[in-house]
């Protein structure tokens, strides 16, 4: 029985450890379910084919042919070379091989082109992935901000519903008035609204961050809340210019829009070979069969025939009858018979060919600026990223100090509004002012708190550290 209870227990722990989800254990799930980071994974996949492909491009080629063919009419037989007027039947078998010795090295300019084109898709993926772990870590911290603030507002409704029993009791020793009691009710009632928009906020929290996860359902799942505080978070001292010279080094968007301008620069120096000529081998071996290919197995004398010219003095000359004995030449013979074997060069030297080389040159030459410009954009935009996410950590700082000091203040003033209140020293309208300031300078408090520690997050981002709480 014992037993029994001690694995009750140890299943019942193991299914929460299931359910509590660290960041850590959410971003990796997020990297290995999200759809549009497994789309970009594809596309580069597809690329490093398109590699690989060019890179057998420049192998020679090698194809097998054969050919079943029956011929009408009259017709000249590849094979014997000799007139037919009936149905004949040959097959031919052959190998062939090509492979281009020069062409401007446009291959080899193709090949980089493409080495690079991988890389840079390759570097968005990495960037993708890191976007989708800063958006989740904005989502995740969202979670716990909309938990905390429930639990806000959900312990201010129960210390109303505290004074509101005071006050009733207060009401019937008829210390206070009956339209205290009305406003206490209707300030229950508001906060009850509260807690419950807040609960609403906390699931559309979970929803959110669980719908970035590509995660099917919400039932059971709770984050870990690490105790994040702010006075440990590191000093705002390093500067924007420093990080811009680091998030160069790291970024993958540097190091994509890097890749592309090369892959761009290669593949015009592709285009410029195609004005160069082309020199190419190849060579081929083949053989065939003839329906009218035959062996010669005798000749006979069956007559004599006159000869269609005569002797000086005019005499009439007569020759030989003959009969020729054929029998089909057998296949394995007229195979082996019948190999013929050719290598050649060729040389191709374009002229003309409806400005399509000119054109692609002209339209490699645009793609480089337009490469040039995208690297120029990336780094201008990284920049003022940084310089806007580093101002808003400052002021998310200064801010959340702000906030703390009218927190502790609007703290003791309520307090004293309360001991007041219980006197009947002040009105419910004055009560109720001070717990309402101490619920928004809470609630900004809060607010300003996750702000700044998810402004520091992408300043971490930026500089290439781990994405942590």
């Amino acid at each position: 029985m014992l037993k029994k209870v001690i694995v009750f227990f140890c299943l019942i722990g193991f299914l929460n450890a299931q359910n509590n989800w660290d960041l850590k254990t959410c971003i990796d799930y997020a990297i290995k379910h999200n759809i549009q980071l497994r789309q970009a994974q594809i596309n580069t996949e597809i690329n490093k084919n398109n590699l690989t492909q060019s890179k057998a491009g420049v192998l020679p080629t090698l194809n097998l042919g054969a050919a079943h063919t029956y011929n009408f009419g009259k017709t000249i037989d590849r094979f014997t070379n000799t007139f037919a007027n009936t149905e004949v039947l040959s097959q031919n078998f052959y190998v062939s091989s090509n492979v281009v010795l020069f062409s401007g090295l446009s291959q080899y300019n193709n090949i980089k082109a493409n080495e690079y084109n991988y890389l840079s898709t390759a570097e968005n993926v990495k960037q993708q992935k890191n976007d989708l772990t800063l958006n989740l870590v904005n989502l995740y911290l969202n979670v716990i901000f909309t938990s905390e603030l429930t639990g806000i507002a959900k312990n201010q409704f129960n210390i109303t519903k505290e004074q509101l029993e005071r006050t009733q009791k207060l009401v019937d020793a008829g210390s206070l008035s009956k339209s205290s009691q009305y406003d206490i009710e209707a300030q229950l009632a508001t906060e009850q609204v509260n807690l419950t928009t807040a609960e609403n906020n906390y699931q559309i929290a979970l929803l959110n961050l669980t719908q970035l996860m590509n995660l099917d359902t919400v039932n059971s799942f709770n984050i870990v809340k690490p105790n994040i505080d702010i006075e440990e978070q590191p000093i705002l001292n390093t500067s924007v210019q420093s990080i811009y010279e680091t998030a160069l080094k790291n970024q993958p968007s540097i190091k994509s829009s890097e890749y592309a301008l090369m892959s761009s620069e290669k593949a015009l120096a592709t285009a410029r070979g195609k004005r160069s000529p082309t020199i190419s081998m190849n060579g081929s071996l083949g053989t065939g069969t003839s329906g009218l290919d035959k062996n010669i197995d005798a000749v006979n004398v069956v007559g004599y025939e006159q000869a269609p010219y005569v002797t000086q003095s005019g005499e009439t000359i007569y020759q030989p009858k003959t009969e020729v004995v054929t029998s089909k030449k057998p296949f394995a013979d007229q195979f082996r018979d019948n190999v013929n074997k050719s290598v050649g060069f060729t040389i191709t030297v374009p002229i003309f060919n409806g400005l399509q080389t000119q054109t692609g040159v002209k339209n490699a030459k645009l793609s480089l600026v337009n490469a040039k410009f995208s690297q120029d954009l990336a780094k201008q935009n990284l920049y003022k990223n940084i310089a806007q996410a580093y101002v808003n950590a400052k002021a998310a700082l200064s801010k959340y100090m702000a906030n703390k000091k009218n927190v502790e203040a609007s703290q003791l003033s309520f307090q004293f509004a309360e001991q007041k209140f219980n006197v009947g020293a002040i009105n419910t309208f004055d009560y109720n002012s001070a717990k309402n300031r101490l619920i928004t300078a809470q609630s900004n408090l809060l607010q300003s708190k996750y702000e700044y520690i998810l402004r520091v997050k992408v300043l971490d981002f930026y500089q290439g550290k781990e994405l942590t709480l």
